[in-house]
């Protein structure tokens, strides 16, 4: 998990992933031929946001590997397991303590483990992203993009450029 003191663009978003793959995924995960991530459809990596694909473009072709997307459709993210099955838990674990500086932060949702083996670990971002970023239609046209046919704008891969 990724915490930060700045903007939550999709930069951020998109870097909080690069975090996880290099300090967990590539281990946890020596071979993966892809990365698939389960996404919220609204926020700094909607279904409709330019520069989440953009920057999922820029990590694809850093990792040399296709990046599948699935999206909640908005307003179902009460269904998303990750409400559910960590951020419960994390809020259970800092009810009622003041939530006073980044360290308390970081050291209250890294002690949140459940009896069913949950275990969290979080790192704090200290980047500034900026806000207001604007991908142009010619940066869109030049991603390897495919759509699924079943709900296209919400299921997609991206491909590296090979």
């Amino acid at each position: 998990m990724s915490v930060g003191f700045s903007s939550d663009t999709a930069v951020f978003a998109v870097n909080a992933i690069r975090g996880w793959w290099y300090n967990m995924g590539e281990y946890s995960y020596p071979d993966a031929s892809n990365l698939y991530i389960t996404a919220d459809g609204g926020g700094s990596n909607s279904s409709r946001s330019r520069l989440w694909k953009k920057e999922l473009q820029v990590l694809a072709d850093e990792l040399l590997m296709p990046i599948e997307v699935s999206h909640f459709p908005p307003g179902t993210s009460k269904w998303n397991k990750i409400e559910h099955r960590l951020f419960s838990y994390i809020t259970k674990n800092w009810r009622g303590r003041p939530l006073e500086t980044y360290e308390i932060v970081l050291s209250l949702i890294n002690s949140t483990t459940t009896n069913a083996g949950l275990v969290v670990n979080a790192v704090l971002d200290l980047s500034e992203y900026e806000t207001g970023i604007k991908v142009t239609d010619e940066e869109l046209a030049d991603l390897e993009i495919v759509r699924n046919p079943l709900l296209g704008d919400w299921n997609y891969i991206i491909y590296p450029h090979w």
